[in-house]
C-alpha cells in the first residue's frame, strides 16, 4: 500500500535522509511534495516483479535498448522528485557515452511497471501514471494480479489499453518485439505464491 504520509509538502532531501540504504522497505517516493510510504509487499507481488524482470531484462539487453532495474531503485524523473518503479528500463543514447557514462541519466525512462495491490490501485493508477506519462516515460504497465491484466499507459491516450491474453511491446528502437503470454505469466505468479505460502506454514 502506497500513501501519503503527511499534508505537509516534503523536500528531496528530507526524503534522502528517511531512505535507508541498507534496507529495501519501506520503500519512500516523491512526487509534487507529497511523500509515498510503501510497506514490505507479499510474496505475490514480489514474485510478479521477478517473473517480470526476467522477461523483460534479456530482452531489453539482446535489443541493444538500455539496462532494466528492480525497486529498490531511485529514479528522478525532474528535480526534487524520487519515484521506484517497480521495474523499469533506462535506455542506452549518445548523449549518455558523450558524458563517458555508458548509459543515459534517468531523465527519461523506455517502460515503468507497478505492480499494484487492491489498497494501492489509485496511487499507481492516477498519481504515478500521470506523473510518469507527465516525465518522459514512453509506456507504463500497471499489473493487477487480482484481476490478472495489464493496463497500458502511452502518453498519446487518454484510457489504457487492457491487455489479458498477449502483451506484445515494441519499443520505437527495437528489432523485434516482446512478447509475454500474460495467463503464463499469472499462472506462474500464483502456483509460485502458493508454494511459497506452503513453505512458510511448514516452518
Amino acid at each position: 500500500m502506497a500513501m501519503p504520509a503527511t499534508h505537509r509538502r516534503w523536500t528531496r532531501d528530507q526524503v534522502l535522509a528517511l531512505i535507508d540504504e541498507s534496507r529495501a522497505w519501506p520503500r519512500y517516493e516523491l512526487i509534487d511534495g507529497e511523500l509515498l510510504v510503501t510497506p514490505a509487499p507479499g510474496d505475490p507481488h514480489q514474485l510478479a516483479v521477478g517473473e517480470l524482470h526476467l522477461l523483460i531484462a534479456p530482452y531489453i539487453e539482446a535489443e541493444g535498448l538500455g539496462l532494466t532495474f528492480l525497486s529498490p531503485s531511485d529514479v528522478e524523473l525532474v528535480e526534487g522528485s524520487i519515484t521506484q518503479p517497480d521495474v523499469y528500463v533506462m535506455p542506452a543514447g549518445p548523449a549518455a557515452e558523450e558524458k563517458g557514462l555508458g548509459w543515459m541519466t534517468s531523465e527519461k525512462l523506455l517502460l515503468a511497471v507497478e505492480v499494484i495491490s487492491p489498497s494501492s490501485g489509485r496511487t499507481d493508477r492516477v498519481t504515478k501514471r500521470d506523473f510518469y506519462l507527465e516525465h518522459g516515460v514512453a509506456e507504463y504497465w500497471v499489473v493487477d494480479l487480482d484481476a490478472r491484466v495489464v493496463e497500458r499507459w502511452t502518453p498519446a491516450r487518454e484510457t489504457p489499453h487492457v491487455e489479458r491474453e498477449t502483451l506484445i511491446w515494441k519499443p520505437i528502437a527495437a528489432g523485434r518485439p516482446l512478447v509475454i503470454e500474460l495467463p503464463v505469466l499469472f499462472h506462474r505468479v500464483r502456483e509460485r505464491s502458493e508454494w511459497a505460502r506452503k513453505a512458510r506454514e511448514r516452518q
